[in-house]
């Protein structure tokens, strides 16, 4: 069985710009068999959940520096270079 990877997906209040973001991050993973619980968070709150997470995902601007690869994913709000944080992802996780 295949580790399961915790990704945090992150916004300033955790509801509007990051449930867009859940959306794309579960399917992109789902579409490249990657075994990913996806859970939707305040960005404040992310500090304290980096120890039990492999992956942030943020909608806005990093507040400080993490343990964990942390990717800033404002391109999927603005429809603008998908791909590139598609692929960040893909290799935060697969390695």
């Amino acid at each position: 069985m295949s580790k399961k990877f915790q990704v945090i997906v992150a916004c300033g209040a955790g509801i509007a710009t990051s449930t867009i973001v859940v959306d794309r991050v579960e399917r992109l993973l789902a579409e490249n068999n990657i075994n990913a619980e996806v859970r939707q968070v305040k960005i404040a709150e992310a500090k304290q959940l980096e120890d039990s997470s492999d992956l942030i995902v943020s909608t806005t601007i990093l507040p400080t520096t993490y343990s964990i690869p942390a990717i800033v994913a404002t391109a999927y709000i603005s429809g603008i270079n998908e791909e590139a944080v598609d692929a960040k992802i893909l290799e935060a996780l697969q390695g």
